[in-house]
């Protein structure tokens, strides 16, 4: 049996695929996340937003169990992971729930981190066919599916080296898609492009958002958080300084931190 095929229970429509209750995150002294809250509804998208250091990306790799956590409660779909120990000794006691659950949330990186030696269509394919044991033939049919989908559907056979910026990170939306997680996790997908390139994946993800994915966002792009998502957390200092709706937050902020922090942006 298949590791997302372990995820075959009914859950309520209602439960939260991520939910996140006061999450605290250090590396030796440094406290990088204090307490954080974050759910992400099925269907919605969530955007994180802040100034570098605020724990953005820190907050989504603990999400996903490449970071552990020192204290608070992580649920998928509504099961919690299972710890052994405490404070800086805690990490997951269940080696083949955190396999079951980081294949189904997919991760999208902002240095794309696709295979140099393997193809693009190869990319796709890799952790479907190998980790997931599916069908090849399937696999790939459905990788070209992808492939489509995000524009560069002519590229398969090329290399990473022979595509710009923006279409690396469209396959590496391609190979998470492929997975076909419950959600899908956005590190500052378009920080390393121009911004030329930067449109073409914001236009991917935008798609993506009206398909009703179930998507977390860390972006340094306010136009794009504005535009795609149901619900926006600003952090500051390790802690939600602010969140809400994208109109409120971007229309009415209420903490004066948040209200520098735009200025910032939009200078």
């Amino acid at each position: 049996m298949c590791c997302n095929r372990l995820l075959t229970t009914v859950t309520d429509p209602k439960t939260p695929v991520i939910e996140i209750r006061d999450l605290h995150k250090s590396y030796g002294a440094l406290e990088v996340l204090k307490g954080v809250d974050l759910v992400a509804e099925k269907g919605h998208v969530v955007s994180m937003i802040g100034s570098s250091g605020s724990g953005k990306s820190t907050l989504l790799r603990c999400a996903n169990l490449l970071e552990d956590s020192q204290q608070g409660e992580i649920r998928f779909e509504g099961e919690p992971i299972a710890w052994n120990g405490t404070g800086h000794a805690r990490h997951p006691s269940d080696k083949a729930q955190v396999t079951r659950i980081r294949t189904n949330l997919s991760m999208v990186f902002q240095q794309f981190n696709l295979w140099s030696h393997m193809s693009i269509l190869q990319n796709v394919m890799e952790a479907p066919v190998h980790v997931l044991k599916r069908d090849k033939a399937d696999v790939e049919a459905k990788a070209r599916g992808y492939l489509d989908k995000v524009g560069i559907g002519d590229k398969c056979d090329v290399y990473p080296a022979q595509l710009s910026g923006g279409q690396q990170q469209r396959a590496a939306i391609a190979r998470a898609l492929c997975m076909e997680p419950r959600a899908l996790l956005f590190d500052e997908p378009t920080s390393a492009l121009d911004p030329e390139l930067e449109q073409e994946v914001v236009k991917v993800i935008k798609d993506l958002a009206r398909e009703g994915r179930t998507m977390v966002i860390v972006t340094h792009d306010m136009r794009l958080a504005a535009d795609v998502s149901d619900h926006v957390v600003f952090l500051h200092q390790g802690k939600i300084e602010e969140e809400g709706p994208p109109d409120q937050l971007f229309g009415a902020p209420k903490t004066e931190r948040l209200q520098q922090f735009l200025s910032a942006t939009a200078a």
